[in-house]
């Protein structure tokens, strides 16, 4: 099946005892035996539960893994693999992820692993530390908020000669624009909070891969630490996914156009985005990725005052954490989603006091241009 086929029919088939064509919520924690030990696949909601199946069975199709696993968010996942990997792991890391992700990695499993925050879109940084020693290669491309796009294929083949695994965090292409596995990659892991749920409704995670082990490890912790997606959070992501093709179209249309307003504009300073020739890594992400995907990075000719002015400004961008959803979402990095960022460390990659990071969402695109124009009016 084709990618907006399969969004919609697997694990989205009508319910067999009523034929409803949409599958029904199984808002339960328990599940009746018919004889202690036998029962028809699930006994608790916290290990198993029949829609949560259905939405790790999409998943799973939509980034061709053999196994899927769905999460209370995308932190959980993440700390789910943290606890998988053996105690010691050194730990290639990219230095421009997730505010999150790097608060997670410092602070609560550095003292179980051993972090290398490494620019991956640097191949021979990435070959000096692989030949170091390391375990695991962590990915973000595009990265969070930079927008910085590395070699996927390239580094799983480095990877794979000094026996390192690699994981993609793939939240802002999503299966539809960017499939890391297809490119060698060994485990992909999303925030369904973004652009799988697309809703801005629903807190989830989700891991992928064909290495049925490293997913029997990864399950058997999470049932046994407990952070697993509920019933109607997991209906909510198989809705919402029902529409991630065109969503993800619309998202990109919007955006390519945005991004050369925004180039254009006397007063930006410098515009970041994969489907503009002026990104460093424009070749990389037309021969790796599907699509350019809907995720902003701009600079305002000014300070912390001039951004403050623009970001209080705008009315259709909402100004709140997060991305991926139909609404258009603006945020300033430095005070918001990598404030947990030492100063010194987000400036050095980039992250100054005049950085916007849009989310763009499905809206009319001429209403939000004049938004954005509206706002460059006040400062």
């Amino acid at each position: 099946m084709h990618f907006a086929t399969k969004v919609i029919h697997v694990g989205g088939e009508p319910d067999k005892e009523t034929g409803a064509i949409m599958p029904p919520i199984f808002q339960t924690s328990t599940y009746v035996q018919k004889s202690p030990g036998k029962h028809q696949g699930y006994e608790y909601t916290r290990s198993h539960n029949p829609t949560r199946s259905r939405l790790e069975e999409n998943l799973a199709s939509l980034e061709n893994a053999s196994h899927a696993l769905v999460t209370a968010s995308g932190l959980s996942c993440m700390s789910l693999i943290m606890h998988a990997l053996k105690s010691g792991s050194k730990i290639i890391c990219g230095d421009d992820v997730y505010g999150g992700t790097y608060r997670l990695f410092t602070t609560v499993f550095h003292e179980r692993h051993n972090f290398e925050f490494v620019d991956t879109t640097n191949l021979e940084a990435v070959k000096k530390s692989l030949k170091e020693g390391a375990d695991l290669v962590w990915l973000e491309t595009p990265t969070n908020p930079m927008l910085k796009i590395s070699d996927i294929k390239k580094i799983c083949e480095l990877a794979k000669k000094h026996n390192a695994k690699v994981i993609v965090d793939n939240t802002f292409m999503s299966p539809y624009f960017q499939r890391p596995l297809d490119l060698g990659a060994d485990m992909v892991v999303h925030s369904m909070t973004k652009y799988l749920n697309g809703h801005s409704d629903v807190v989830g995670g989700c891991l992928m891969t064909n290495d049925k082990d490293f997913y029997q490890k990864t399950w058997t912790l999470q049932n046994s630490i407990g952070p697993s997606a509920s019933p109607f959070d997991s209906w909510l992501v198989l809705r919402g996914l029902k529409t991630l093709a065109i969503r993800m179209e619309a998202h990109q249309v919007n955006a390519i156009k945005i991004a050369k307003y925004l180039e254009s504009h006397p007063k930006v300073e410098k515009v970041v985005y994969p489907g503009l020739k002026s990104h460093p890594q424009h070749s990389i992400a037309k021969k790796q990725m599907h699509g350019f995907g809907g995720m902003i990075t701009f600079f305002l000719k000014g300070g912390l005052k001039e951004s403050k002015k623009f970001l209080e400004t705008v009315h259709l961008f909402a100004l709140a954490e997060s991305l991926g959803g139909v609404e258009s979402l603006i945020e300033h990095p430095a005070i918001m989603t990598h404030a947990s960022v030492p100063k010194k460390i987000r400036e050095k990659i980039g992250i100054h006091d005049n950085l916007i990071r849009l989310s763009v969402g499905i809206e009319n695109i001429d209403d939000l241009i004049e938004d954005l124009e509206t706002a460059f009016l006040k400062i």
